[in-house]
């Protein structure tokens, strides 16, 4: 039997015991955290040119295939079909072989683009609601632009639709694939910048360093203040190629430029459809507007449709704008897909049709967000009025 000293011994062992099991655990070492990602101020090109090879033969056999479809401005000369096709299939990779499958049965299928621009060239055409002949020259001099009878500018829909089609689908592609150093560069030359970024498309900017494609398009919407959507798109890169080089700590920052940047292009592209709107709307509300302002105003109108085409069918999650937004816009401008357009009138009723634009205008403002005071910087283009 315990006595009574020995019962007090066992108690107090026993708190103690509990009291050393309910001591604080040991605090661990705080982790390191995150350095700031350290952006520079300038791209590193130490490997461009070797890496952006296929991005860049691409865009110039763009370039080469929409200089074909434009010797048909003049009166008188005729381009063949069979030529624009070679152009388009050739390379390796070719632009056939980048295109969405849907924008490709439009240029190449029988009386698809290719066709219709062959069969217009060499003759004349006057916009008129009674559709004659086979579309023409309309205009002179340097106003003289290329139509199908129904008004359409199909030289438009062969380069400027591809904008959309080639250009900004193969920068998804290359924005799915594991993103290395090698893909960042290749993503700005499919873009059509330079890692100089020109912020200009001029002659004035050497042929090999200029912006072309969907970045000269950038550089025309940017008032060079280092706010526009051109130095954006600039800033986004260099955070992009910065996080690639610290490695997979800053995979978020990675992954969220390569989304903007998809999503700033996307704006330039129908940021310029709003330009182009306006420059309709600024002809054709003239009390007496001349042959060539309407053929100008014309092939503005054509420049909307080839803007607005090119993003039709882009697979799922490349776009903010949906392609029932898309045919909305199409309709509009009286160009629905797998309908005959009636272009023509905008020039020979713009009392009725003008109005149309400014709904396509307001579409594009709400959709991206854009303020009363960008809207009306779109209106003009920056590189000319700035002479860059």
């Amino acid at each position: 039997m315990k006595t009574k000293h020995q019962l007090y011994l066992i108690a107090f062992f026993a708190i103690t015991s509990l009291l050393s099991g309910c001591k604080e655990p040991k605090k661990e070492d705080p982790q390191p955290s995150k350095k700031p990602l350290e952006v520079k101020t300038t791209f590193d090109s130490t490997n461009f040119t070797s890496n952006a090879l296929t991005q860049t033969k691409v865009i110039n056999q763009l370039i080469l295939l929409t200089d074909e479809a434009k010797k048909a401005r003049k009166e008188g000369v005729e381009i063949k079909s069979s030529d624009l096709k070679t152009l388009f299939n050739n390379g390796n990779p070719s632009l056939a072989n980048v295109i969405t499958d849907y924008y490709k049965q439009l240029l190449e299928l029988a009386g698809g683009y290719f066709d219709e621009i062959a069969k217009a060239s060499g003759k004349l055409y006057t916009p008129s609601n009674e559709i004659t002949g086979e579309g023409g020259v309309y205009g002179t001099g340097s106003s003289a632009y290329l139509f199908d009878e129904n008004g359409l500018e199909i030289e438009q829909m062969i380069e400027k639709g591809q904008f959309g089609a080639v250009l900004y689908k193969h920068l998804v592609d290359l924005s799915k694939e594991e993103i290395t150093l090698a893909k960042v560069d290749q993503m700005l030359a499919i873009y059509g910048a330079h890692p100089i970024f020109a912020n200009s498309g001029s002659s004035k900017i050497v042929f090999n360093q200029r912006d072309k494609g969907l970045a000269n398009y950038a550089a025309r919407r940017d008032k060079n203040d280092g706010l526009g959507l051109y130095s954006q798109i600039k800033n986004q890169f260099l955070k992009l190629q910065a996080a690639v080089k610290d490695g997979s700590e800053y995979n978020e920052e990675k992954n969220a430029s390569i989304e903007e940047i998809k999503l700033l292009i996307e704006k330039v592209n129908f940021a310029t459809v709003v330009n182009y709107c306006f420059a309709v709307k600024a002809t054709m509300s003239k009390t007496e507007a001349t042959t060539n302002e309407k053929a100008a105003a014309l092939h503005a109108y054509g420049e909307c449709v080839g803007f607005v085409h090119g993003w039709r069918n882009l697979q799922m999650g490349a776009k903010k704008i949906k392609d029932s937004e898309i045919d909305e816009i199409l309709e509009l401008l009286n160009a629905s897909p797998g309908k005959i357009p009636t272009s023509y009138l905008f020039i020979t009723s713009p009392f009725t049709e003008l109005p149309k634009l400014d709904q396509i205008i307001n579409k594009i403002k709400t959709l991206y967000g854009f303020s009363d005071s960008e809207i009306e910087g779109f209106k003009s283009n920056w590189v000319s009025i700035q002479g860059r």
